[in-house]
């Protein structure tokens, strides 16, 4: 499995999962920046992900809903602060309604998505920090560790 580490800081409101992948840092790059490849990770297996919007730049917004086994669909958006491709970019992710408005009572987390070489493979290093303590723990309680670990060990099986 590519997830070798989670871990959550409710001091630092941060959530952090290390992962590794066999495959070269373009190749790892090339997901994020590919809508259709990015609906293959972004939700974890039972909730797969549809991208509406992808303005992989900055000060781009990426639209995104993910579908439960049941049909349900759950929108989400992201606003895209920075790229240093293949480097990694750094976004703030968010519960949106069906027309991708924010939902304000729901947590948004600014994320940091690093990614570096080490021999022939690509360590991934994706950092979620929370405005709050209690956001943080809202977003625990949702699953977060859960669905982020399943939808991130995807990517082995998009890269092999």
């Amino acid at each position: 499995m590519p997830v070798t580490n989670v871990s959550h800081d409710v001091e630092a409101r941060t959530l952090t999962i290390t992962a590794e992948f066999a495959a070269p840092i373009t190749r790892i790059w090339q997901i994020y920046a590919d809508p259709r490849q990015l609906e293959k990770i972004w939700g974890p297996p039972t909730y797969p992900a549809t991208v509406v919007d992808h303005e992989f730049r900055p000060g781009g917004r990426v639209t995104y809903f993910m579908t439960s086994p049941e049909g349900e669909k759950f929108a989400g958006y992201w606003i895209i602060d920075s790229i240093d491709e293949p480097n990694g970019f750094s976004f703030r992710d968010g519960f949106a309604d069906d027309d991708f408005t924010p939902v304000e009572s729901l947590p948004v987390s600014r994320n940091d998505f690093t990614f570096t070489e080490r021999d022939g493979h690509t360590v991934a290093t994706f950092l979620s920090t929370y405005d709050s303590a209690e956001d943080l723990q809202k977003v625990l309680e949702m699953g977060v560790v859960e669905g982020a670990s399943g939808a991130v060990n995807q990517i082995d099986d998009l890269v092999a």
